[in-house]
């Protein structure tokens, strides 16, 4: 919108108090933008804006080098072949890859490992639910949701894509007290008994239950083919998400309870909806999906990003 309106450059300032600084970029599609766009902390922004108001004027001048360039990476994925109805597949997704000023941890670290642990729980608790599970460790997400895209891609070229019924993806979740299921459902039955039986097992699960489809996560590019996506409520304190795409998203962040938290419940949501005699949602159809986008308020960002698949 900024280059559409003849910007020279962005100056964004941060939310965060303490001067905590953003990295990352200001693209949405994963390629280089024209204009250069730099962060700045709250406290530098704020001091900005009174200078301007007491209309003083002021220049940037902003000297700045980016190099982007081709690198080889894959997505990590871990099949479970279904007892009884193994062409079905429920895939359970968080990404690897953080930033260069991050260090990753909340944003993914706490993700993508909870999905190793859940994996591991499969194992060693021998659970065979009725449909396959995938467990994937996806790549390129904040490029431009790279992985996740091929993965998608794939499927669609290959007709695949109607055997994936559901896609579960933790990017930032942890210590999870419910589940956020996206897409059309036929009813909420589903998961609120599936709650209940986890609060009885234990009551640090709240069974708190939201219908929201959002962008810009590794469930975006199964959401837009219309498959059911879901996620969890996470329960971290919201002094956590200061330091989304920063240089304090460090390790010291992580609660080992949160995380045992979020493969327990995850691996417990996860078996209930691999093994239910029928799935709470269903693939899409193009035009449904559409009307999908269009009543959650999403067609404009995603045209924004260049990613609105239907004219």
């Amino acid at each position: 919108i900024a280059i559409k309106n003849g910007a020279k450059g962005v100056v964004i300032f941060n939310q965060a108090d303490g001067g905590v600084l953003l990295t990352g970029t200001a693209s949405v599609t994963g390629e280089m933008i024209s204009i250069p766009a730099v962060c700045i902390g709250k406290e530098k922004g704020f001091e900005l804006k009174e200078k301007l108001k007491r209309g003083k004027k002021i220049e940037a001048h902003i000297q700045m080098t980016n190099h982007s360039d081709l690198i080889k990476a894959r997505n990590v994925i871990a099949t479970l072949k279904g007892s009884e109805l193994p062409d079905e597949k429920i895939i359970i997704g968080g990404h690897l890859d953080s930033w260069d000023l991050a260090t990753g941890a909340i944003d993914n670290g706490i993700g993508s490992f909870a999905i190793l642990d859940i994996a591991r729980a499969f194992q060693a608790n021998k659970l065979r639910p009725k449909r396959t599970i995938q467990f994937v460790m996806f790549m390129g997400e904040e490029q431009g949701l790279l992985g996740s895209t091929h993965m998608v891609d794939e499927a669609v070229k290959n007709g695949s894509i109607e055997n994936i019924k559901y896609m579960f993806n933790i990017d930032m979740g942890g210590n999870p007290i419910g589940v956020n299921a996206g897409g059309k459902l036929r009813d909420t039955t589903f998961f609120k008994a599936m709650g209940e039986e986890i609060a009885a097992v234990d009551t640090l699960y709240k069974n708190r239950f939201s219908n929201r489809s959002g962008l810009h996560s590794d469930h975006q590019p199964f959401m837009l083919e219309g498959v059911p996506i879901l996620s969890v409520i996470g329960n971290l304190d919201r002094s956590i998400y200061r330091c989304y795409h920063a240089d304090c998203d460090d390790f010291n962040l992580v609660n080992k309870d949160h995380i045992t938290n979020t493969a327990r419940f995850g691996t417990m949501i996860l078996f209930a909806l691999a093994n239910a005699d029928q799935l709470p949602a269903v693939k899409m159809d193009s035009e449904t999906t559409k009307q999908f986008m269009i009543d959650n308020n999403l067609e404009e960002p995603l045209r924004i990003a260049g990613e609105w698949k239907w004219e």
